[in-house]
């Protein structure tokens, strides 16, 4: 099987390079890098979600020849929600699973005004209340000269995006939140059941909207195990939340 993972607004790659360490041996991780960064660094970044989408599926569709399953923390979680249909509906594939991270469902609307074309301050600002980019990189001006233009597109690909009422998929979604995220909440994660026709599971861990890095041993041994079960067809059929 294998695991294609999708990064956080301004996030990269490199977020997920130590997770085939914690998952089983027959799970290959494919981190998907984003235009703008890492190796992708010289490419323009998206602003749009359907485009950024329909890119992905042209770039992984070599790799959809054995069993997939997506993984998307916060605007990775809308980008593998998208693809999960743009793949069922022009190439007939299915995941086996979809992980969602830190993001409402798609069918609630923001009730936050946009960020992405405030003034740099008022962005920092923000940046800075969902404590996802280091002290380090907000207070180094070089830094943040490459990094804003990135920041921002990603922003711009959350903040435009515009839910397209479909089918809902047919594979298990399990969706995992933290306990102090202001960016979702439960009732806002729980809304995810509505996209499958299959299971759902509600995953809470300690931590904020990026409990992704201070509760990863957690969510990996988490995943470790749902992903051995989902290699050998034994998912629970129950939907509950579990807080961890």
């Amino acid at each position: 099987m294998r695991l294609f993972c999708f990064p956080y607004a301004g996030g990269r790659a490199l977020n997920y390079r130590s997770w085939s360490n914690h998952l089983p041996a027959n799970v290959e991780v494919c981190a998907i890098e984003l235009p703008g960064r890492g190796t992708l660094l010289k490419e323009t970044p998206f602003t749009r979600i359907k485009p950024l989408v329909e890119t992905i599926a042209q770039n992984i569709l070599p790799k959809l020849d054995r069993p997939f399953a997506l993984f998307g923390h916060s605007m990775g979680a809308l980008v593998s929600f998208e693809l999960a249909h743009f793949l069922r509906n022009k190439y007939s594939l299915n995941p086996v699973h979809l992980f969602v991270s830190a993001h409402r469902a798609p069918q609630i609307i923001s009730k936050k005004p946009p960020i992405y074309s405030l003034p740099d301050p008022e962005f920092l600002a923000q940046l800075h209340r969902l404590n996802g980019t280091s002290q380090e990189i907000l207070q180094n001006r070089e830094l943040m000269e490459l990094f804003l233009p990135i920041l921002r597109a990603d922003f711009e690909v959350l903040e435009t995006y515009t839910h397209q009422a479909l089918p809902p998929l047919e594979c298990p979604i399990t969706a995992f939140g933290g306990l102090s995220d202001s960016e979702a909440n439960i009732d806002e994660l729980e809304a995810w059941a509505k996209q499958t026709k299959s299971t759902f599971l509600l995953k809470m861990f300690q931590g904020d909207h990026f409990f992704i890095h201070s509760a990863q041993s957690q969510l990996l041994e988490y995943l470790n195990q749902f992903l051995l079960a989902s290699c050998t067809n034994t998912l629970a059929a129950n939907s509950s939340t579990e807080v961890e």
